[in-house]
């Protein structure tokens, strides 16, 4: 019995041994044995370049709604849900008013203090005005008192007299002078505490405006008909973020900064697409190339587009074959469908020319070694790399130079 066990566990061993070894077979040159390696021959004749790929919907116009600039933090009180349909002037968002209203309560306040203060000053003003008034009336009435005694001929006066009379005159002349010019500077002294006052009422009715303005302001409304996408919360983590990581959408009830972005509406009655393909796709795509696009919003339902920008700046990506230079393409939908959605998958066939009198190869059978590509023909009882050229490649073959027409490729 302990013999036909280790014989039985010897083979299981062995047969391991060689499902790992045809498991490496092809990754090195020479490799496995012709006989036993599945095959598939080099054929002459035409390739359809039909790309196909999926991407996204996407609304080509999208408004993003943010926290209004109030200082400090805001408390949503209302948030509509993504998905919500809404229309121009409709209520997406809202935010708690106390702390505005306290704001332009105070202001309001100040402001009516301040208008008290304008009054009172000005009353005093008016007061001193003609106070000096009476003043500037009094000073003229002792000038011209003094000129008539001065001008008694001075041989009906002593000496002592008609001389005191000149000093008298002079005297109320100065005085007269004096009046106006503190009159003059009075008005200016009251002028500038006046300024003073008005200065706080200005600025106590801007505060009012501004607190008015913010309040109107937590209220935000849709600029345009469409979707509601609310997007995630960042500081709900305060500030921790590792890979993978799931962030809540904002909801009703977060604390959220002036300026951040809280939703977006999506015009849904323009719909693009954007895909990425690499670079021999996109050597044979033009602007306004159709296509056909299938979502599960309508199964069995294909929708008309079109390609409407083609990018130029390659992006760098990395596959399990090497490096592959990828280019994003958007497509335009010719109609609109209302059960299409912004973010849902998009899966794209975009009709290609035929390239005809060609040698093709499966998709498959190329492969990316050394940052060449390859296919593996027979050598004897072996697989042996041959270094080939790729000129177009469909879904699932490729057109290639460097191998002859009937030779096998594993």
């Amino acid at each position: 019995m302990n013999l036909k066990r280790t014989l039985w566990a010897a083979g299981a061993l062995a047969a391991l041994a060689g499902l790992a070894a045809a498991g490496t077979a092809l990754k090195k040159t020479p490799v496995g044995t012709a006989r036993r390696a599945p095959t598939a021959r080099v054929e002459r004749g035409s390739l359809k370049l039909d790309v196909q790929t999926t991407g996204a919907f996407k609304a080509a116009r999208v408004v993003p709604l943010s926290a209004p600039s109030a200082g400090g933090g805001l408390r949503l009180i209302h948030l509509a849900e993504t998905g919500t349909p809404v229309h121009a002037g409709d209520v997406v968002m809202e935010f708690d008013p106390a702390e505005q209203q306290y704001a332009l309560d105070q202001a309001l306040s100040e402001l009516a203090e301040a208008e008290q203060q304008v009054v009172r000053r000005k009353a005093d003003i008016e007061a001193m005005i003609a106070q000096d008034e009476g003043g500037q009336l009094n000073a003229r009435y002792r000038v011209r008192r003094a000129e008539l005694d001065a001008k008694t001929p001075e041989r009906l006066l002593s000496a002592n007299e008609f001389q005191k009379r000149k000093l008298t005159l002079e005297e109320m002349k100065r005085r007269l002078a004096q009046t106006e010019h503190d009159v003059v500077s009075n008005r200016t002294t009251l002028g500038a505490a006046l300024a003073v006052v008005e200065q706080a009422r200005n600025r106590s009715r801007i505060n009012a405006d501004r607190a008015r303005q913010i309040i109107d302001s937590l209220v935000v409304r849709a600029p345009l008909d469409g979707l509601v996408l609310v997007r995630e919360n960042r500081d709900a983590t305060g500030g921790v973020f590792y890979s993978g990581m799931s962030l809540p959408e904002y909801r009703v009830g977060d604390t959220v900064w002036s300026g951040r972005v809280i939703a977006d509406v999506s015009d849904i009655s323009d719909l693009e697409i954007t895909v990425r393909v690499n670079e021999q796709d996109r050597a044979a795509l033009n602007v306004g190339q159709p296509a056909t696009v299938q979502a599960d919003a309508a199964p069995g339902k294909g929708f008309g587009a079109h390609i409407a920008g083609l990018s130029g700046v390659a992006l760098r990506s990395r596959d399990q074959q090497g490096p592959l230079r990828q280019f994003e393409v958007t497509l335009r939908l010719d109609s609109p469908d209302a059960r299409l959605r912004p973010g849902t998958t998009a899966r794209v066939l975009i009709g290609g020319p035929e390239i005809k009198n060609v040698l093709t190869v499966p998709r498959q059978a190329v492969y990316r070694e050394g940052g060449k590509s390859v296919v593996y023909v027979p050598a004897g009882d072996r697989f042996e790399a041959r270094e080939v050229k790729v000129t177009h490649q469909s879904a699932s073959r490729a057109a290639v130079e460097g191998v002859a027409e009937g030779t096998d490729v594993a």
